[in-house]
């Protein structure tokens, strides 16, 4: 069989036109906003190129510092609910019977049919004070409260007070556990695809019950899945900025969202290049790390 790598021409022309996108889409404006990073704004808003690290120090100011650990949070936050709720979801999937799989695989990646920004209002219709949750809350309230009067406890509950749901921290996570959930669970749902079942079979022959089996043979062995996945749904909630602009308050603001301003109404494109390029950053910090422990993992298992 011939080694397409020989081929030098055929390989060439395959992967030129994908080599030649990424270049002049992608590599070219990321080094541009690089060299903006270090530049300076004008009195009228342009960008004057220069060589300074003040927008990078200014980024450790408190007030920006502050945003930064608020976004690491709730990124932290909404990564851990994630794996909390998308463990069981994929192991669920992957051991379900086989006419069973394609349809629930098609009900995570569901959501992706519809766009963000719709999405992301239907929970502002979910969770405002007037919305569908606090209705069915009032509903449940005027309920007790027929049954309460029923048996001569009138004043057992008050009127209904409508919950806060909507315009703090609390509806960002809720909105982007909701986004980010099927980056989690599609990747840890192929791990345990793969997972050879005769592992689970021999620790349950030899007296292991399904907890110690789950903790002690299935988690360690779908353990880069479930890293791969909680990684990504970390840096791409760090850098979200649609769901806190939307279902956020004043005292919501994530890093996604400071950066947006920058290069709009703020009109300082070097500081939100910046903040980008700290962002990114961090982003190749964590991918390093975790290509660091998949290689010391390899080689522990050798």
């Amino acid at each position: 069989m011939r080694d397409w790598r020989r081929n030098k021409a055929a390989f060439g022309l395959l992967i030129g036109p994908a080599s030649l996108w990424l270049v002049v889409f992608f590599t070219l404006p990321l080094a541009i906003v690089w060299v903006y990073s270090f530049g300076l704004k004008g009195p009228q808003g342009q960008t004057i190129l220069a060589l300074t690290f003040e927008n990078y120090t200014r980024a450790l100011d408190w007030l920006y510092l502050e945003i930064i650990l608020k976004s690491l949070w709730i990124a932290l936050a909404t990564t851990a609910i994630c794996v909390i709720m998308g463990f069981p979801l994929a192991m669920g999937i992957a051991f379900a019977p086989k006419s069973l799989k394609n349809p629930l695989l098609l009900l995570v990646i569901l959501p992706f049919w519809t766009n963000l920004l719709i999405r992301t209002y239907a929970w502002i219709a979910v969770l405002r004070t007037r919305g569908f949750l606090n209705f069915g809350l009032e509903w449940l309230h005027d309920g007790f409260a027929a049954v309460a009067a029923a048996v001569g406890l009138d004043d057992l509950l008050g009127p209904f007070q409508p919950l806060e749901l909507l315009y703090n921290q609390y509806a960002v996570v809720i909105g982007l556990v909701y986004v980010h959930l099927p980056f989690l669970v599609l990747p840890l749902y192929a791990t345990l695809e793969k997972l050879d079942r005769g592992y689970l079979e021999a620790s349950l022959d030899l007296g292991a019950g399904h907890w110690r089996t789950l903790v002690s043979i299935t988690l360690p062995l779908v353990m880069p899945g479930l890293v791969s996945g909680g990684l990504l749904v970390f840096i791409m909630s760090m850098g979200n900025f649609l769901t806190p602009d939307l279902l956020g308050g004043t005292s919501s603001l994530m890093i996604g969202n400071l950066i947006a301003r920058q290069y709009g109404a703020a009109r300082d494109w070097p500081f939100g290049s910046a903040l980008s390029f700290l962002l990114l950053y961090a982003t190749f910090i964590a991918l390093w790390v975790r290509a660091a422990v998949a290689q010391r993992s390899k080689g522990l298992s050798y």
